[in-house]
């Protein structure tokens, strides 16, 4: 029932939030050329700082999973193979999510 209330709730904010993006005439980019220099300001450190947030985490993930597969060899050398086979594919996984966010700044800007 509480997860149900949830969605109800998150249903109605956004369909409140779509009466008010209708509403406006022309959009945040009309207007002058100045505004449409802040909103080019806007776009390039939201990007920067998005991707900068998506390579630190990336960073701290890739950190754990390297400590903790060291505690699983240490504690079973003889499973070191197949951990170190799982490390280096999620270790992958990892840099693919932060290249797929690079990709995504570059599509923004």
């Amino acid at each position: 029932m509480n997860k149900i209330k949830y969605v109800l709730y998150a249903t109605l904010a956004i369909a409140l939030m779509a009466i008010v993006a209708t509403a406006q005439p022309g959009g945040a980019t009309a207007g002058t050329a100045d505004n449409q220099f802040s909103v080019d300001a806007a776009k390039a450190i939201g990007g920067g700082v998005g991707f900068g947030l998506a390579a630190g985490l990336a960073g701290i993930g890739q950190g754990l999973v390297g400590s903790r597969a060291a505690e699983g060899a240490a504690r079973n050398p003889g499973a070191a193979g197949t951990v170190q086979t799982i490390m280096i594919i999620a270790l992958a996984l990892i840099e693919s999510l932060v290249l797929f966010a690079l990709l995504i700044v570059f599509v923004k800007l």
